[in-house]
């Protein structure tokens, strides 16, 4: 048990020491990709941008890159920033058929979110399009790492007080 309790640790310590010098993170995530998304047609996602999965972020100068898989193909989309704080709007083309990868930069960080592939044929999305995928940074691993090392310390320390006092 003390060996685990002594990497959790050096674990918490070095996720704290990167953490840190990251400058913090942010989520980012999407409206859907509608079914009836075609080549040729434009796609407007709404994006969302959140330091810390919470604060709205203003400011950012996101980006959306679109990369065909077969021939690895690249175009980005620069998102404009609305009136609504940290929410951000692109018009994305997807110039061809093919199986498509979305990135998207939040322009915080290295904060971003990739999906794909998506299926973009004559008719549309043939896979069904994508969900909002929030990305989910290294603050929920630690922070879930550090309630373990809590709740192990809760259990030693319950085992630890003399019965009977």
């Amino acid at each position: 048990m003390r060996p685990l309790v002594v990497l959790t640790a050096i674990a918490a310590m070095l996720a704290v020491a990167s953490q840190a010098s990251a400058g913090g993170w942010a989520s980012v995530g999407f409206e859907p990709l509608p079914d009836d998304t075609s080549a040729g047609s434009t796609w407007s996602p709404t994006i969302f941008v959140k330091q810390h999965g919470v604060t709205p972020l203003a400011g950012l100068q996101p980006v959306v890159v679109i990369r065909e898989d077969r021939t690895g193909a690249e175009t980005t989309f620069r998102a404009t920033e609305t009136s609504d704080v940290g929410v951000y709007e692109a018009d994305v083309v997807f110039p061809a058929e093919g199986d498509w990868r979305v990135t998207i930069h939040s322009g915080f960080g290295d904060s971003q979110v990739t999906y794909g592939p998506v299926a973009i044929g004559d008719g549309g999305v043939t896979d069904g399009g994508s969900r909002e995928l929030p990305v989910v940074g290294l603050g929920v691993a630690l922070a879930a790492l550090l309630a373990g090392i809590v709740l192990l310390g809760a259990r030693r320390f319950r085992r630890l007080t003399p019965a009977g006092s």
